[in-house]
């Protein structure tokens, strides 16, 4: 997981693949062979909704302000969190894993 994760300026850079059209908002996992976070979402990829659903989405989970800074026509994106340190993002993402199983 720490792979798709990486420290910037402003914050973190985590890779995500996004699959719109889920039951429900929710982490899925790590995807190995992509090297990134799966995240589901409700909306459809279209008119930038499942953008917006995923931005929604993980600035709630972080509680901090996330943007798109790659890929917002992609299903492979690279988002922004702002302000958060790698080791809690992780530990973040950790929790909600776990939850899933």
């Amino acid at each position: 997981m720490e792979k798709a994760i990486r420290e910037a300026e402003e914050g973190i850079l985590m890779d995500v693949t996004v699959s719109p059209n889920a039951k429900r908002n929710e982490v899925a996992g790590y995807n190995e062979w992509r090297g990134s976070i799966e995240v589901k979402v409700k909306a459809p990829p279209r008119d930038g909704k499942a953008n917006a659903e995923l931005v929604r989405f993980l600035s709630k989970l972080f509680g901090v302000e996330v943007e798109i800074v790659k890929g917002k026509t992609s299903n492979q994106k690279t988002v922004l969190v702002k302000g958060m340190e790698k080791e809690k993002v992780i530990e973040i993402l950790r929790n909600v894993s776990k939850q899933r199983k």
